[in-house]
């Protein structure tokens, strides 16, 4: 099977890609519909009535900023996924072109890059807040992920791999 071009893998994986990416606008809007329901309730408490899940009512409303932040973080984290994805969908797209050396992948690259980092240093931060904000909740400290911080790296490397090839494209096309 071939790597470029339709009918390739690339292909294939840019289908998934497009899956996947729906899943997350669902996830995201999800996300949005539950921070809605959350203000709301803390607004006007009566809508939650004697509303009973597994024992647990208006006891949910003592932790409204918990799950404000909860819902914050959890948004800012499918936010940059989202992002991450469709970057690479518009990667798999050009690589379905069998035209994968454009200066837009660089920044592409680049972008995904820095989302990877971003959201590696989130989980650190996260980690630090809810240590410090709720104490009783916390677990085990966080690992330096290395496998995550060498990705992070690896994608940066691409991206200039890509500078490199999209200049040679256009050195190549400047000769006759």
């Amino acid at each position: 099977m071939r790597a470029l071009g339709p009918g390739s893998v690339s292909s294939l994986l840019k289908t998934v890609l497009d899956v996947v990416y729906v899943a997350l606008v669902i996830a995201a809007g999800a996300i949005v519909v539950a921070a809605f329901g959350a203000a709301l309730f803390r607004v006007d408490p009566a809508l939650l009535g004697d509303l009973k899940i597994d024992g647990v009512g208006p006891e949910i409303l003592a932790r409204g900023p918990v799950v404000a932040a909860a819902l914050t973080a959890a948004g800012l984290y499918v936010g940059g996924v989202l992002v991450i994805v469709n970057r690479l969908r518009k990667i798999f797209t050009t690589l379905t072109e069998g035209d994968p050396f454009q200066p837009d992948n660089v920044v592409r690259l680049r972008l995904i890059g820095l989302m990877l980092a971003g959201l590696e240093i989130t989980h650190y931060v996260t980690w630090a807040g809810t240590a410090w904000l709720l104490p009783q909740l916390h677990g085990t400290e966080p690992s330096f992920s290395l496998s995550s911080w060498f990705s992070v790296l690896v994608v940066f490397v691409l991206a200039e791999v890509f500078r490199e090839g999209a200049r040679l494209r256009r050195e190549a096309e400047l000769t006759i």
